[in-house]
């Protein structure tokens, strides 16, 4: 099932990855030289002055302790050369921090013309990535040696898409669109996280970033977009359960910030409106359209939307796959 999302190929590539340093991941996007730098100048300096200032602070400790029989001495108050050089030196260190951030900044804001546009939504607690042939996906596929856009939004609450790997971050703003770009040469997978505290299961809100090989990812779209019309109905409602659904519902009757999916097909169940519903497919696809609709009693209305992020065929998918649940 999973053969066409990660090929052996990449797997050998990122298991031949040189590694990273003590401080970061190994650095694979065009513009992770830049914040590398950046990172390692500000490390430095900081890592000299503490080392300055706390080495200087025990020798003086040393030198001038209060001794027996020993007066303290005046010292001056007022040192020209000394505040000159206290002050012009840091003023040149930041000058010079600012310009390489200023220079790594516009490197990541400035997206190529030629970019190949995926529009990002972020969600409680999932990531969907909706491709140009309107193939929508929980993890990120992109193709190697060209630049990628990435077009955010957020359903609900402020999250952060976050790529280590490609030195990348950008919160998800609900209302609005944000960006970024990144281009990767290396074939490999990669970790992505949710990096902005959004609710319960932040930690879950992870993805992989599947870099595919010149000429692979066109063939991967192809075949991920038509995979599920290839499986029984079921089997292919097994198949979203586990990419959309597992995060707040289970199929063996564990309950988690939604109710269990196990055996809920034919029963009544109370709501929290005090009424009671047949569970049908009329109610499992309100419910994944318009989750507030009728709430199931004793569960905190929180469930979001599916409404243009599953299909009617995909949402048919999954009823039948609840109908197995028994």
């Amino acid at each position: 099932m999973t053969s066409f999302l990660i090929r052996p190929t990449i797997l050998a590539d990122t298991l031949l990855r040189e590694s990273g340093s003590f401080w970061l991941p190994p650095s694979s996007s065009s513009t992770s030289p830049a914040v590398d730098r950046v990172f390692y100048l500000i490390l430095g300096v900081c890592s000299f002055f503490f080392l300055l200032v706390v080495s200087t602070a025990v020798l003086f400790v040393v030198l001038y302790r209060r001794r027996p029989g020993r007066e303290a001495q005046k010292t001056a108050t007022h040192h020209n050369l000394l505040e000159l050089t206290w002050s012009v030196i840091p003023l040149l260190i930041v000058i010079v921090i600012f310009y390489e951030g200023f220079v790594a900044y516009m490197q990541m804001q400035a997206a190529p013309p030629n970019s190949y546009e995926i529009l990002v939504k972020a969600q409680k607690w999932n990531w969907f990535f909706t491709y140009p042939n309107g193939h929508i996906d929980n993890d990120l596929h992109v193709p190697a040696g060209q630049p990628v856009r990435l077009l955010l939004s957020s359903e609900d609450v402020i999250h952060s898409l976050s790529i280590p790997a490609f030195r990348v971050k950008m919160d998800c703003v609900p209302g609005r669109y944000t960006y970024i770009w990144f281009q990767c040469d290396d074939p490999g997978v990669y970790e992505l996280y949710c990096t902005e505290y959004c609710g319960d299961s932040h930690s879950d809100m992870t993805a992989r970033v599947v870099v595919h090989r010149p000429g692979e990812f066109e063939a991967w779209l192809e075949e991920a977009a038509n995979f599920l019309k290839k499986l029984p109905p079921a089997e292919a409602g097994k198949y979203l359960f586990t990419r959309r659904c597992t995060q707040c519902h289970s199929d063996d009757g564990t309950v988690k910030t939604g109710p269990t999916l196990k055996g809920i097909f034919g029963q009544r169940h109370a709501m929290a409106d005090g009424g009671t519903v047949s569970v049908d497919e009329n109610y499992i696809r309100e419910s994944i359209l318009d989750p507030q609709a009728k709430v199931r009693q004793g569960f905190q209305p929180v469930m979001p939307t599916f409404k243009g992020i599953l299909t009617d065929d995909e949402i048919t998918y999954l009823i039948e796959y609840i109908k197995t649940l028994k």
